[in-house]
């Protein structure tokens, strides 16, 4: 990593392209089993109407999603057909190949990206994926948040983490890499409930992590909380010592893809810190130097 403190997907696409490569955000039309009543409804409490790709157009097929992007560009940048929006597993197998089809639409797509959620992982979706490896490489992101099933309970998640311990063996038995989305903040979380999330995540090995802070979206149940005084966002300091815990605890080939979220500005009720990502990199970049952590350096097998 030379002097860089942890392991980005920068870097990593860096050493393993050659070349830039940015990713397509897509919305495939997706819903969420926590959202139609097949484990839920409402969705997570911090989860708005249009799931974490709000600002998608959803009104366009994926191949115009992706043509979009790609019209007339002739450059050596590359891309990643990113399936982002809702739960893109959670559709018959033979329409998600329509969908997966529609996304690898040119020989500058380089990778497919599905984020999804544990329960929607089985043995066939994971052999579609794995299909699609001879094409281009293949990950899943899969939300986990947190190990604590109580939290996730609160939260509404909509299935427990020996769901996602079924997920990531079922990912791994077919080679397929997958992403551990984890949040900071959660409601009655602090860093005892971090630490045992990060042991927990270690124990299955993920390629890679995402991270977040919690932030109130409008229009969600944690709005409803917050303005009830009943939950607190993190504080900026509160974050960077969460989230350079986890980076000095998790192995230092584990590719970090995200360190901070992305809530529409419109719909950013709290906390306003969390709009400021280059401010949230800084100062998470100083509080590590000044206590002389890097990613892996607390980390024990």
């Amino acid at each position: 990593m030379d002097d860089e403190l942890y392991y980005k997907f920068s870097r990593f696409c860096k050493l393993h392209y050659r070349k830039n490569v940015q990713r397509i955000c897509i919305d495939g039309g997706f819903t969420c089993p926590n959202r139609d009543g097949r484990c839920g409804v409402g969705g997570c409490i911090f989860c708005g109407e249009r799931g974490s790709g709000d600002y998608l157009d959803r009104r366009l097929s994926v191949r115009e999603q992706v043509g979009r992007r790609l019209d007339g560009y002739c450059g050596r940048k590359r891309f990643i057909a990113y399936f982002q929006s809702f739960t893109s597993t959670y559709a018959p197998v033979g329409r998600l190949k329509e969908l997966y089809d529609e996304a690898l639409c040119s020989e500058l797509i380089v990778a497919l990206a599905v984020a999804t959620r544990p329960d929607c992982i089985d043995e066939p979706i994971a052999e579609l994926l794995e299909s699609y490896k001879s094409r281009c490489d293949v990950w899943v992101e899969l939300g986990l948040q947190t190990s604590d099933d109580r939290t996730a309970r609160f939260v509404n998640r909509g299935c427990e983490s020996a769901v996602f311990l079924r997920a990531a063996e079922i990912l791994a038995a077919h080679g397929i890499p997958f992403v551990v989305h984890l949040m900071i903040g959660l409601p009655g979380e602090g860093m005892e409930q971090l630490a045992e999330t990060v042991r927990f995540v270690n124990a299955v090995k993920p390629w890679g992590i995402k991270l977040h802070s919690v932030y109130v979206m409008g229009g969600t149940v944690l709005e409803a909380l917050y303005r009830e005084g009943k939950y607190s966002p993190p504080t900026l300091e509160e974050y960077v010592r969460g989230a350079a815990y986890v980076i000095s605890h998790i192995p230092p080939e584990t590719v970090i893809h995200r360190l901070t979220g992305d809530c529409p500005p419109d719909l950013l009720i709290a906390p306003d810190w969390s709009a400021d990502k280059r401010r949230v990199l800084a100062e998470l970049d100083a509080y590590m130097r000044e206590n002389g952590l890097r990613q892996g350096s607390e980390y024990e097998a």
